[in-house]
């Protein structure tokens, strides 16, 4: 096995004990979502050190695990950016009231948006791989991919809720069919992905402004998020209001780049990019 086989490998993994999580309930229910996190944290990060390199990796940790963190701990102890709020226990243990999988969730899927985003912005004509636009294209992507990521949470915080796993105090107002989530919730995750986004290039520098085949596995976790969350929360996990918004919130990235993908697939072969860490094309 390759090092280019390793996060396909990984993925497989994770797509199997996510199809098990509906087959689950009560504490074994609970016990997969902390190992399902855990891979996927492991999934990006080691995608990350893989394809990009040790700076991109420490980048990503420090910006999405331990900004995701910061960002939490000051939503449970003041309510801010998110609405009030308290963990239960079942995600295991807490430092200041944050289960420690939450930080990792962030990153999870911090990591596959982003790269989706780059992905999507590479100016029309020009082949992924190949140097990226200047600031006024940056500022655009980082829109992008923050929108990417908050998407996600269209689904996810309908989902944790109604496994118990956080509460709200006051979750007025909410959006049609999803009671239980203040509006603030969402507004609190664009803030936040926003300010991820833009500290993500900076610190991890010109490798991670330009995409190629070796991030397809990134991409096929963010596709696979989005339409097995649709199927999973219509069918399975009888939450049909949170499959409507998070169909339509994940939709603005994930229909774009599954036509970007399927149009490359129709075009002529590039060649490939060489199996190293590191991007060395500058911005």
């Amino acid at each position: 096995m390759t090092r280019r086989h390793v996060p396909w490998l990984m993925l497989a993994v994770l797509v199997l004990a996510q199809i098990c999580y509906p087959l689950t309930t009560g504490v074994t229910r609970a016990r997969l979502t902390v190992a399902t996190v855990v891979l996927g944290y492991l999934l990006s990060v080691g995608h990350a050190l893989l394809r990009r390199g040790p700076r991109v990796a420490a980048a990503l940790v420090a910006v999405a695990t331990g900004g995701g963190f910061a960002i939490e701990a000051l939503g449970v102890a003041t309510g801010f950016p998110f609405g009030s709020y308290d963990y239960s226990g079942e995600l295991g243990p807490k430092l200041a009231g944050v289960p420690l999988i939450i930080p990792l969730a962030w990153t999870w899927m911090a990591w596959p948006a982003w790269l989706a985003a780059v992905r999507l912005t590479t100016p029309a004509g020009r082949a992924p791989g190949t140097a990226t636009p200047g600031w006024a294209g940056h500022a655009g992507r980082v829109a992008l991919a923050a929108v990417g990521l908050a998407g996600w949470d269209l689904f996810l915080d309908p989902q944790m809720v109604a496994e118990g796993y956080w509460v709200w105090r006051d979750a007025t107002p909410a959006l049609p069919g999803l009671p239980g989530i203040p509006v603030s919730n969402y507004l609190g995750w664009l803030l936040f992905a926003v300010l991820l986004m833009s500290a993500l290039r900076p610190l991890a520098g010109p490798a991670v402004a330009v995409t190629d085949s070796r991030d397809d596995p990134m991409f096929a976790l963010y596709l696979w998020t989005y339409f097995s969350s649709v199927l999973a929360h219509a069918v399975f996990l009888r939450l049909p209001a949170s499959a409507v918004w998070g169909a339509a919130g994940m939709a603005v990235v994930a229909v774009p780049l599954a036509v970007a993908l399927l149009r490359a697939r129709r075009r002529p072969a590039a060649r490939p990019a060489p199996d190293r860490p590191g991007v060395d094309t500058p911005a």
